[in-house]
């Protein structure tokens, strides 16, 4: 069926066109690098993987129960508008959500597959072009699993929330060549990986988990990239471009704080938007995923040099200043762990399978010739 027609609200302009600015650039230095990037490089391109052949797409999914969702995570549970919802009601609540989350999920990675590819075009470094190139590879995997989660399994599409898609244009407009790393790999994938591991955590469902934690080990190397080459750079700003690149990272981090709340799913429920902003923001599941959303930006944004007084004070206001003292490196390898896990225990229950095949095929040779 065609995406157009799996839209819970029509996305109106199929193709979204943002003005391309900033030069492309070459480098005639071909025989050396940063050791760092060029391990990372090599990394990117021993980890690649086929989502046809990694993921278990046999695996069933209730799309009216796609993750296991408890009640009391839904933004409704409590209110009046809960008391009425049939069980029905409820599954239907739980697919919209499901698709609204994974929606922005698909969306947010075929921006990063565009930032990743204009990060090759501009960054004037070859061995950062290098690992871009793979990063790129990996987006569009990340965006092709999630675009057939949402076809196959789940049934239905919300468009980009308006305030992903202002930040994503935001980060493209900006003829800076440091933008895209800055606004991609800092904000909006340290956005994504926060609601990856939440829901990788939480769910009780086979195939989201697959799917997110080995996007999560994607993620991981991406974010390490991003991390070497900016506190590179930015090591050699004045004190005025540094601020320029924190006013970008407060505004950024207060527009999704308060504005990636699936309202649009309760207004598609006949829940007037301020009530539904309302119902929202009290939802204990919206506060934990917050808290949790800053885990990954806060302490990145720090170790890439951006840490001024005015960043420094918006922290502080939003509750997070603290998460700065995170542990990055161990959450990544964390990340990584949880997908090699899971791999091995599937090829474990596969080799089982082999086993009991190969042994029934003897049992059943023994018997025709008993």
């Amino acid at each position: 069926m065609p995406t157009n027609d799996l839209y819970a609200k029509h996305p109106g302009d199929p193709h979204w066109q943002v003005p391309a600015t900033g030069a492309a650039r070459f480098s005639w230095e071909y025989d050396e690098g940063r050791d760092r990037l060029l391990a990372l490089y090599q990394k990117g391109k021993d980890k690649q993987w086929d989502g046809q052949k990694r993921i278990d797409w046999h695996l069933e999914v209730d799309p009216y129960d796609p993750l296991g969702t408890p009640d009391e995570a839904m933004s409704l549970y409590g209110s009046k508008y809960w008391a009425k919802l049939t069980d029905k009601d409820k599954g239907d609540l739980r697919q919209h959500y499901a698709s609204w989350q994974f929606s922005q999920f698909l969306h947010g990675e075929q921006g990063a597959m565009i930032c990743a590819a204009r990060i090759v075009e501009s960054v004037p470094d070859l061995d950062a072009k290098f690992y871009s190139a793979t990063q790129t590879m990996d987006e569009a995997r990340h965006a092709e699993i999630y675009g057939r989660f949402l076809h196959e399994k789940i049934g239905m599409l919300y468009p980009i929330n308006d305030n992903l898609q202002a930040l994503l244009g935001d980060t493209l407009r900006d003829s800076r060549w440091d933008m895209p790393y800055l606004g991609m790999q800092v904000l909006i994938e340290g956005l994504a990986l926060a609601a990856f591991g939440m829901i990788r955590d939480t769910t009780d469902k086979p195939l989201p988990k697959q799917i997110l934690a080995y996007v999560m080990q994607d993620e991981a190397r991406h974010v390490a990239f991003g991390r070497m080459a900016l506190r590179d750079y930015y090591k050699q700003l004045s004190d005025a471009e540094l601020r320029e690149r924190e006013e970008f990272v407060i505004e950024g981090c207060y527009l999704m704080r308060d504005r990636l709340r699936g309202v649009e799913v309760l207004e598609n429920f006949g829940i007037p938007k301020a009530e539904a902003e309302e119902l929202s923001e009290r939802s204990e599941f919206l506060q934990l995923f917050r808290k949790l959303l800053f885990s990954r930006i806060v302490p990145c944004v720090k170790d890439i040099g951006l840490w001024g007084e005015r960043l420094q004070r918006a922290y502080v206001d939003m509750g997070v200043l603290e998460m700065g003292d995170s542990n990055l490196d161990l959450l990544m390898a964390q990340d990584e762990e949880i997908a090699e896990k899971l791999d091995a225990e599937r090829f474990a229950v596969e080799e089982r399978e082999r086993v009991a095949e190969v042994e029934e095929a003897i049992d059943e040779g023994q018997r025709l010739i008993g």
